[in-house]
């Protein structure tokens, strides 16, 4: 199974770049996308779904052109979920789940606190509510793949500029810690790129400022976190800073069947 993560950053504007058709040539089973910042309504052309592939969104309802997630998948779902139970996320459009037997593949888009001290308050309101949630999907007995852009780095390795980034929305201790305690390893969650590369320093997102991504000076906020069980099933993964369809690359992950 290869499963996708992508940040579209505008599911419209990556789509005018090419990235549908860039998409089709990967023979890719699930896709999940963040930032559609579209309503579905307004994504009903063929151009926003390649042949072979059903999709299902949740948008934002507080702000349109904000925020919203969703799955593009080969396979019907059995299920598919849209809300975990706090309004002020849900409604943000930050999460969906597809269900596919004993196997969930969720898209998440963690808030970013980057915009000021309020966003980054509701971020870490966010994380400390998630957290209970994440452990007890760690203990249900489900499979699980988190796809997403989590706006957060693990360490120095997931980053640029270490140093002068640490008191800033994204590579802020508390929120390190509190990503990494999820990762504990043995028992948590398992980063599906760190797995496969102990010591790798690719990045999946460049600032707009200056020539950031002309210079790799980038950050790895996406990811695919897998329960240990799926750990001896991860074979590959590839990130794709080419061609550039968003601020973010598309993240690639091949599990065996």
């Amino acid at each position: 199974m290869r499963i996708m993560s992508f940040n579209a950053n505008g599911i419209r504007s990556a789509a005018t770049k090419g990235f549908f058709p860039w998409f089709a040539q990967h023979d890719v089973d699930v896709l999940c996308l963040q930032e559609t910042k579209a309503q579905e309504h307004q994504l009903a052309d063929k151009a926003f779904l390649p042949d072979g592939y059903r999709a299902w969104f949740r948008d934002a309802s507080t702000k349109k052109g904000y925020s919203g997630v969703a799955i593009y998948s080969r396979r019907e779902p059995d299920d598919i979920r849209t809300a975990l139970g706090r309004e002020s996320f849900d409604e943000e459009g930050r999460y969906i789940e597809a269900r596919f037997g004993n196997l969930s593949v969720v898209s998440f888009y963690i808030p970013s606190g980057s915009s000021g001290e309020l966003r980054q308050g509701f971020k870490f309101e966010v994380m400390d509510w998630l957290g209970p949630i994440l452990q007890d999907w760690l203990r249900s007995g489900r499979d699980y793949v988190l796809c997403g852009d989590w706006n957060i780095v693990r360490s120095r390795l997931d980053i640029r500029n270490w140093t002068s980034n640490q008191k800033n929305s994204g590579c802020l201790p508390a929120e390190r810690d509190w990503l990494n305690g999820l990762c504990a390893d043995g028992t948590g969650w398992v980063d599906a790129y760190r797995a496969l590369h102990a010591e790798g320093e690719d990045y999946t997102w460049w600032s707009n400022r200056g020539a950031a991504r002309a210079n790799n000076v980038g950050w790895r906020i996406d990811y695919q976190f897998v329960t240990p069980s799926l750990r001896s099933k991860l074979r590959g993964c590839r990130i794709f800073p080419e061609p550039r369809f968003s601020d973010h690359a598309p993240f690639v992950v091949d599990y065996a069947d």
